[in-house]
């Protein structure tokens, strides 16, 4: 005969008033939380998004588990202490009222059955009576084993059939300790039901002692956490993706640093020529990282003396971000640099450039600027791939100067890029930069190139070409953009 601690038997009612009240916050934020499961688009490819979606899924599973407990703690509250409100759900609370629902044949419950997967399907308890071999198993407890209501429960002897080969002894060891040590059951083994699937199952429960302290039965509560498990795996699976995918995310931009720190000049400040009496240019610049991603890019900056005298001054951007964009753009650099070195004049090395593009194992589009300044005449000759152009500032007005043609390095076979040239004089101001610091939101927005040609009176007063970098910070610096971008700064000293 069941004892008094057998788990379907009614509790004495909790007060109704409190009882009713968590019933319903716990439909209504189930019904959020689906609500919030449902709308939320979930990209495969995305760890996050698949992390949140099985988040949502834990969450709403374990919500329908206290409604199904609070359903079953109200069956034992008279029908007459039940609010008549109660009889009809709240919009939105249907789903919910279904896994709320205490099931049929307890002190209270509703007309129709729960819905096939409801957790009140895998809430089931049971006593096992050692003094006269009698077993009582709830309804639910066939449900959860799949097995017939006319087979009878199963002894604690033929429990071991249903139970996965490598979990008979997890069972074995509660049941013993239970039994012999009198120690509270509390763990979790796998079944394999009459259909064939594959059901977590958790075990709770305690002996029952008779008057002389002895163990007269024993008594569970077993309950199908199957969907659970699987909800907390692929909650634990796809943060264990996340945390994967951003690792390598900081090791690639970590990589992507250090190959940028080692290819970019650290020179701050002038550049000295061999020619004697001719002037130095001061020359500063800086890179200023996207906000939208927290990769380095493509972009670069150089300036360099050649062995004739001139001196070489050279942006650009490549597509893309991390590892691979700042290889290409070391790639690009190096070559750069010696083709300049050979003496090969701007427009030829801007060809070379688009040729070694095109041929490279990692397809990129870039834009860049070549410039050669031949300090003895103040000539500057450039060349340009889809770049924009240098913009000159004297007397604290600036331009910006006339491209020649030139269009995107890899964007076609064969391009032939032309050339310009410019006279500078002691006091001028070169800016040179990639797009990725004025680009607006629509591809005519010129917004931010006019921005930076009303920095004429603060370049024209800056001490040094690290001050007019400085002021170029001050006005772009914390601006949320969506590209990288480099600056240089260019004065004519002499």
């Amino acid at each position: 005969m069941p004892s008094h601690l057998f788990a379907d038997r009614p509790a004495p009612p909790p007060e109704p008033g409190a009882l009713d009240a968590l019933i319903t916050q716990t439909r209504r934020l189930r019904g959020e939380v689906d609500a919030v499961r449902r709308d939320s688009a979930v990209d495969d490819d995305d760890p996050q998004q698949r992390w949140q979606r099985a988040l949502c899924d834990l969450a709403v599973t374990q919500l329908d588990d206290l409604g199904a407990q609070l359903g079953q703690l109200r069956a034992g509250v008279p029908a007459t202490a039940i609010p008549p409100e109660e009889a009809g759900a709240e919009e939105g609370e249907a789903v919910a009222d279904t896994a709320l629902a205490t099931a049929p044949g307890t002190a209270y419950g509703v007309a129709a059955p729960p819905r096939t997967g409801s957790l009140l399907s895998r809430v089931g308890s049971a006593e096992w009576n050692l003094l006269t071999d009698e077993v009582s198993w709830s309804e639910e407890l066939f449900q959860i084993f799949g097995r017939p209501p006319e087979s009878g429960p199963m002894s604690l002897d033929e429990m071991p059939t249903m139970v996965l080969a490598e979990d008979q002894a997890v069972l074995q060891s509660m049941v013993t300790d239970c039994l012999i040590d009198g120690k509270p059951i509390d763990g979790e083994f796998r079944i394999v039901r009459t259909d064939g699937r594959l059901r977590t199952v958790h075990m709770t429960g305690e002996p029952v002692l008779d008057a002389d302290g002895c163990t007269a039965s024993m008594w569970a509560v077993l309950r199908d956490v199957s969907e659970l498990r699987r909800s907390e795996r692929a909650v634990r699976e796809s943060r264990d993706s996340l945390e994967r995918s951003r690792h390598i995310e900081l090791t690639e931009r970590r990589v992507a640093v250090e190959l940028q720190e080692a290819v970019l000049p650290p020179w701050r400040g002038s550049l000295r020529f061999a020619h004697g009496g001719a002037a130095p240019l001061d020359v500063a610049a800086h890179y200023l990282p996207a906000a939208s991603t927290g990769l380095i890019g493509g972009d670069w900056y150089d300036a360099l003396v050649l062995p004739d005298g001139d001196a070489l001054l050279t942006v650009g951007d490549l597509t893309g971000h991390g590892v691979a964009a700042t290889s290409s753009m070391a790639m690009l650099l190096g070559a750069l640099r010696g083709m300049a070195f050979a003496g090969i004049r701007p427009a030829a090395l801007l060809s070379h450039l688009n040729q070694l593009l095109e041929t490279s194992v990692q397809p990129a589009l870039g834009s860049a600027m070549c410039c050669r300044y031949d300090p003895v005449a103040r000539t500057l000759v450039w060349a340009q791939a889809g770049h924009p152009a240098p913009l000159l500032f004297r007397d604290g007005t600036g331009q910006a100067l006339r491209r020649p043609e030139g269009v995107l390095l890899g964007a076609t076979t064969g391009a032939v890029y032309g050339e310009a040239e410019t006279r500078l004089l002691p006091g001028d101001v070169l800016v040179l930069h990639t797009d990725g610091l004025t680009r607006g939101g629509a591809p005519d927005d010129d917004a931010g190139a006019r921005r930076l040609l009303a920095l004429g009176p603060r370049l024209a007063e800056a001490r040094d070409a690290q001050d007019g970098v400085r002021a170029v910070r001050e006005e772009f610096g914390e601006e949320s953009r969506e590209d990288d971008a480099c600056v240089m700064v260019v004065r004519v000293t002499g």
